[in-house]
């Protein structure tokens, strides 16, 4: 299947068949409740601290956040409401969509899904951090879709029994699967995180780059179709997928056009990939 093709603005009958095939999973009440409480005029930070202090999962995220490099090296946070605190509104959302995302199945292959959230916790925290050096590149906004650009994939595990095994030997080979995603299932973890970023309400920009990360022609695309704000996400992304994999040895590393290209779109030179290479040193330390 042509993957530039596939990746053009879905038809409705397209739509149609990704819909009927994949479930999107419907967005968590703790997930509208936060969202319902960050668009007040005035958020409660005390209404926030109740709603993360309720789950342990998301108050040891929120913790963990805080005192992450993102937010420089200030003092320490040891409680969700000093978390609440330094986060903001953003973030907390992310903590939130996050966690639940992690327990929308528990079906799933308990030892896989840990190396899958792991990793892209490692890729959202640098690609925050990278953001930080270009300006006009929000590191809330990078965090969240660097988190959230491959969510679609324990979605299709869920939906698709064979995928698990496909996507492990992907993973295995660090071979690019979307091509098979489309040839064994008709739809694509771009395709299903776009409508799953819908459903659960991210911001559009964010999920246009999820729609969008794996298109070919991604550089070229109209501004109406995926706005520069959303492919600066994605290519500080890149650029930290990169540098993450020359400490890790991860099949994930990112090289060739995508790398290339990334860093001409960023305008990023060698000396600021040394830069970037020692802020991530630290911060997977």
């Amino acid at each position: 299947m042509n993957t530039a093709t596939k990746l053009r603005p879905l038809t409705h009958e397209e739509l149609n068949e990704t819909l009927a095939a994949v479930r999107i999973p419907a967005c968590p009440a703790i997930v509208t409740e936060v969202m319902r409480e960050a668009q007040r005029d005035e958020p409660s930070i005390r209404a926030l601290t109740r709603i993360l202090a309720s789950d342990v999962g998301m108050s040891a995220m929120a913790v963990k956040l805080a005192n992450s490099p993102m937010f420089g090296s200030t003092a320490p946070v040891r409680s969700v409401q000093q978390a609440v605190n330094r986060l903001g509104i953003r973030n907390i959302l992310s903590v939130v969509i996050a966690v639940a995302l992690r327990n929308s199945d528990t079906s799933l292959p308990a030892e896989l899904m840990e190396s899958f959230w792991s990793r892209a916790s490692a890729l959202a925290l640098a690609a925050g951090v990278l953001a930080r050096k270009h300006v006009g590149i929000s590191p809330e906004s990078a965090y969240t879709y660097a988190l959230f650009q491959d969510a679609a994939v324990p979605v299709l595990m869920a939906n698709f029994p064979d995928y698990a095994a496909l996507y492990a030997a992907a993973t295995d080979r660090g071979a690019p699967f979307i091509e098979e995603e489309q040839a064994y299932f008709r739809c694509d973890h771009a395709i299903a995180g776009w409508l799953l970023a819908r459903n659960w309400g991210l911001p559009a920009t964010i999920a246009a780059a999820i729609r969008y990360h794996h298109d070919p022609e991604l550089y070229i695309l109209p501004e109406q179709e995926l706005p520069s704000s959303a492919l600066a996400l994605i290519a500080v992304t890149l650029i930290a997928e990169h540098v993450i994999a020359e400490f890790t040895q991860d099949a994930h590393a990112v090289g060739g056009k995508p790398f290339e290209d990334a860093k001409i779109f960023l305008g990023t030179s060698e000396t600021d990939l040394d830069e970037f290479r020692d802020i991530i040193a630290s911060a997977l330390s």
